[in-house]
């Protein structure tokens, strides 16, 4: 079954340039592409999309903004941003927003579709730029964090795999653990840290509030 995805980008060139790289492309249905996210909500309920393709900056309403109201109105989404802001503020906001990746427009077209099959997998795909940002947020003395004193030695290295922008089996191969053990490990900390996603729990557990 293909991978169902919306583009929210404002740059038509840009826009029409992400059409034709799914043109033909059987393992991705692109369901719709969009200048704005001014009717996100409607749209992410009518079409309900596995991934988001979300530009940052864009008229009327911004991408983070967007990202927040997609994962309301239909929480199994996966929102990956790619945008042209790499600082700290940004990756923090649209990561607090419920985005599960972050990458670069400036990331080879090929790498862009192994980031929405990695995300839809439940991956948390970031271009190793944003995957520094991101480990740089954390804070000084983590074991301070009392949601993170939820979390298992086990479940938190986990979790630091993750962050670091690997996917699922990535994190398997780094620890020496089955891909599924791994599947296990994030099914309880969703459940200790009452979160939905990948990039949901790195902010609760790692980054500064």
């Amino acid at each position: 079954m293909p991978i169902r995805i919306l583009i929210y980008e404002d740059n038509a060139a840009l826009r029409d340039s992400l059409r034709i790289l799914f043109t033909g492309l059987d393992q991705f249905d692109l369901l719709n592409t969009f200048g704005d996210c001014l009717n996100i909500e409607d749209e992410v309920r009518r079409f309900e999309p596995d991934v988001i393709l979300m530009d940052i900056d864009m008229p009327g309403r911004s991408g983070i903004e967007g990202a927040y109201l997609a994962k309301q109105a239909c929480p199994s989404t996966e929102v990956l941003m790619l945008t042209v802001f790499d600082d700290n503020d940004k990756v923090f906001q649209a990561v607090c927003a419920g985005a599960s990746g972050y990458l670069l427009k400036k990331t080879p077209p090929s790498k862009i579709l192994e980031a929405i099959e990695d995300i839809y997998n439940g991956g948390a795909p970031m271009t190793p730029v944003i995957a520094r940002k991101v480990l740089e947020l954390f804070p000084r003395t983590p074991a301070a964090n009392t949601e993170l004193d939820k979390l298992t030695p086990r479940e938190q290295a986990v979790l630091r795999s993750l962050s670091g922008g690997n996917s699922y089996k990535m994190v398997a191969d780094d620890l020496g653990i089955s891909i599924e053990t791994v599947r296990t490990h994030i099914k309880r900390i969703y459940e200790k840290l009452h979160v939905h996603s990948v990039a949901e729990a790195i902010a609760k557990a790692f980054l500064k509030g």
